[in-house]
């Protein structure tokens, strides 16, 4: 029952093979025997069952949408009311929200279930999920390796069927490279498509809520419930969303794939540049035309995301300071002292070098020699795209240039981990939509994923190719060894 996708959980909740109650309390006995994957924060049961009879109930009447009923788990920077929202950090340990995120609030709406909350990087800072106050999540593929991050407790829980489906948030990365190394389905959409209310910020001009999930159908159901308008977030454009949903099942004949030569340079491991090659074989096969595209700028997007990112992070945590909410220190002698020690105490190391990187970036005499050169820099990247998408629909690539590395192995080399991101966060700087989709194993049986950038606001496209893609392959299918 419990490695369905979500699809198969719906049909099976209309066709009373089990209900709602019972899948969620599988679901929830499920994550207590897999609690050493430390995929979970805080698992709520009171509420989660909760929704499931009032799901039950909905079914029963025929007033049930698709995914009534359906679990899932939220990234716990997503705020919930009643239930703590930590974002992975000491500082927020004790902080319950009195309120809902948009995005959770509109699942809610549809009627699926919150299982709990999932951990990851702190604040969203990290590409392994190493860097949680909560300590590091482990990858059901192999317990010894990261998930990737920061998202890496949803991965890790879809991975595991622990649930269903996920939320999670994508600031340079983060959905797709857990999707990634978890052999996932993940979609980051366009920036402005999902509200970022209540989404606690990490860098407000990059962060984007989004999905992960087993297929990339289940993606755009979840997706066509979270997206719209929200006249709360500043940020939500004022665009029609599009029925993801029907555009799944156009034929792709005719896409025009484009490969950027920048992609596929040294430093992509072999089997990972041969699975994404295949892959390019296959939506060959089903009628699409591959060009070759170039993204000159795609090497600058490292340095220039690692300014900007942390420029941001500096100025949207400075809120956390022991005065208003979270964790304040219980020795000080003055208000600064107290300031000083609760960020201390509270933040861990990868946040602190980023808010001191942010801090310094913006200060008097570096401001124009590092943020302004890389909005700059900003804006030659997103330029970039647009001319290569004059050329074609849709550009691939691998997602990550290996599969899962080891725990531990890059915490002492944050460059290294930083690089994790080199194929993604391009996307997030140019506000573009991306997925990845499992597209085979290396030969120590990690997951690959393979990387699809949209246009602006065409999230239908990346998702009909990927559900194409997935019809005629079967790597989403495979179960990690002991979770079946």
């Amino acid at each position: 029952m419990e490695c369905r996708t979500v699809l198969e959980h719906s049909k099976a909740l209309r066709g009373k093979e089990y209900s709602s109650l019972e899948l969620t309390q599988a679901m929830l006995e499920r994550a207590q025997s897999c609690a050493s994957l430390n995929a979970y924060i805080t698992l709520s049961p009171e509420v989660a069952l909760k929704q499931a009879s009032t799901a039950d109930k909905l079914i029963g009447k025929g007033k049930a949408g698709p995914l009534t009923g359906i679990p899932l788990v939220h990234k716990d920077l997503f705020c919930t009311k009643d239930v703590r929202t930590t974002c992975g950090s000491r500082i927020l340990d004790n902080f319950i929200s009195p309120y809902n995120a948009t995005l959770v609030e509109k699942l809610q709406q549809a009627g699926m279930v919150m299982l709990g909350k999932a951990n990851m990087d702190e604040f969203a800072m990290g590409s392994s999920t190493e860097n949680s106050y909560y300590g590091p999540t482990r990858n059901p593929w192999d317990h010894e390796r990261v998930p990737g991050g920061s998202s890496g407790g949803s991965a890790a829980a879809v991975a595991a069927r622990l649930a269903p489906v996920a939320t999670g948030t994508d600031t340079g990365g983060s959905i797709r490279q857990p999707a990634a190394l978890c052999g996932l389905s993940g979609i980051k959409p366009s920036y402005g498509r999902v509200s970022r209310y209540g989404m606690v910020a990490f860098a407000s001009s990059l962060d984007q809520g989004g999905v992960m999930a087993l297929t990339s159908e289940d993606c755009a159901y979840v997706l066509q419930a979270i997206s719209g308008f929200d006249e709360k977030d500043s940020t939500s454009v004022n665009q029609a969303v599009p029925d993801y949903i029907h555009s799944l099942s156009e034929p792709i004949s005719g896409k025009i794939i484009g490969l950027p030569r920048e992609f596929f340079a040294d430093g992509v491991d072999k089997p990972v540049s041969q699975a994404i090659r295949e892959s390019i074989s296959v939506l060959e096969q089903l009628g699409a035309r591959i060009v070759d595209i170039e993204l000159p700028n795609s090497a600058a997007a490292i340095p220039c995301y690692y300014v900007l990112a942390p420029a941001e992070a500096s100025s949207n945590l400075a809120r956390f300071d022991g005065v208003r909410y979270g964790h304040r220190a219980s020795e000080y002698s003055d208000i600064v002292d107290m300031y000083e020690s609760t960020r201390s105490e509270g933040f861990g190391p990868e946040v602190k070098r980023r808010l001191l990187i942010g801090a310094y970036v913006l200060s008097i005499g570096y401001f124009e020699a590092y943020y302004v050169k890389a909005q700059k820099l900003r804006r030659l990247i997103a330029d970039d795209f647009s001319k290569a998408f004059e050329q074609c629909d849709v550009i691939v690539g691998p997602t990550t240039p290996t599969t899962a590395f080891p725990i531990g192995q890059k915490t002492d080399d944050p460059v290294q981990m930083y690089l994790n991101d080199i194929f993604t966060n391009s996307a997030n700087l140019a506000g573009l939509p991306a997925m990845s989709i499992p597209s085979g194993f290396d030969n120590q049986g990690l997951p690959i994923g393979l990387h699809l950038i949209g246009k602006y606001l065409d999230e239908a496209t990346i998702l009909n190719i990927a559900h194409q893609y997935q019809l005629h392959t079967d790597w989403h299918q495979r179960i990690p060894e002991g979770y079946a």
